[in-house]
């Protein structure tokens, strides 16, 4: 069986890195690895695939940044001829990011069976445009790799029929539990005993001056009871500048690699974030998470995990803030199946799949 990945994005890289590890020691199964180059940072984009021991992709499309009509055009236009060529049995694509709904797609229209790994996520708010993905390329699969119960009754609910649907537990966590110890072994000295650590870069958050600075705002008033690192996304930065707003007191960091970045998380006092991702790592870690965000598409970990939504409540991040430093934090627990194993299901069913013999390739 010919598989074909199609990764995008570095947390991509971090879903489909247990999958790639899982099928490699499968007889009867090859892999053809995709990359659309929608994250085009060569330096952070080479670390992450030696540090998650992902091969050189087969292909990179090399679309680069866009709008999000420009960037789908651009990978439906790069990838069909790849796909023709490289004739695969069934195509893998993971998350809800523009490659994803893309090369959905372009496989729909040749008749070429999906499987959406990390099927079935729902925030059920249609301005974020990841919620559309989502929902397209679930609509579009054949094979559906839910990480939780949730994922399974949002498709059950939609109509999706239940022989397609797959729960296998979290793809991130396989690659979390794999590296976790090299982690624990990275260097943080330069960081301060207690600190919360910040990501931000959704365009919702950050591409409204007023909104930024409200956020900015808020992590400046976090900074005088704990110290704030944080990592800035090239967007984010680029905001920050455009808009002239002051952060002396928060500690800026360029962007970190996959390793480096979970040493910060698993040693901060907590996380405060509009990563989805993120929201996950941090119930595995059993590490506080405050939510810039008034929903999510990952709502066990709000339920069982570790993750409170903040919003952009500035009273309620405080408050939040403050029962985590007095020790009055969320402790939450670990989702089952969120064990390290989510990559070896997903080629267990692989190998068991029969695709049928109507493609156009």
């Amino acid at each position: 069986m010919h598989i074909l990945h199609v990764i995008g994005a570095r947390p991509n890289f971090v879903k489909a890195a247990p999958v790639l590890h899982a099928i490699r020691t499968r007889p009867g199964m090859r892999q053809t690895l995709v990359h659309t180059g929608q994250h085009y940072d060569k330096n952070l984009s080479d670390v992450f695939f030696s540090q998650l021991d992902i091969p050189a992709p087969d292909e990179n499309l090399g679309v680069g940044s866009g709008s999000h009509a420009r960037q789908t055009a651009d990978i439906l236009t790069a990838f069909e001829p790849v796909l023709l060529a490289r004739k695969p049995d069934i195509v893998l694509v993971y998350g809800d990011v523009n490659s994803t709904i893309a090369a959905a797609l372009v496989c729909a229209k040749l008749l070429v069976p999906v499987a959406h790994v990390e099927a079935g996520l729902r925030s059920f708010d249609r301005t974020m445009p990841e919620e559309v993905n989502r929902v397209v390329t679930d609509r579009l699969a054949d094979i559906l790799f839910t990480p939780s119960e949730d994922g399974d009754d949002n498709l059950t609910r939609e109509g999706v029929s239940p022989e397609r649907i797959h729960r296998v537990g979290n793809v991130m966590i396989d690659s979390l539990v794999r590296l976790l110890p090299a982690a624990r072994r990275c260097g943080t000295n330069n960081l301060p005993d207690r600190f919360a650590l910040v990501t931000l870069h959704r365009p919702s958050n950050v591409d409204d001056g007023d909104t930024l600075k409200s956020i900015l705002e808020s992590l400046l008033a976090v900074s005088k009871q704990l110290d704030v690192v944080f990592p800035v996304h090239p967007r984010t930065r680029a905001r920050i500048a455009q808009f002239g707003i002051a952060t002396d007191q928060l500690h800026l960091l360029e962007p970190v690699p996959y390793i480096e970045f979970l040493a910060m998380q698993s040693r901060a006092t907590a996380v405060i974030t509009d990563s989805g991702g993120i929201q996950e790592e941090t119930t595995f870690l059993r590490v506080p998470c405050l939510t810039l965000r008034s929903n999510t598409e990952r709502p066990i970990t709000v339920t069982m995990g570790t993750n409170t939504l903040v919003g952009q409540d500035k009273k309620k991040l405080a408050s939040e803030l403050s029962a985590i430093l007095e020790g009055r934090g969320k402790k939450g627990n670990v989702p089952p199946l969120w064990d390290g194993h989510a990559g070896e299901r997903i080629a267990d069913v692989l190998q068991r799949f029969e695709p049928a013999r109507y493609s156009l390739v």
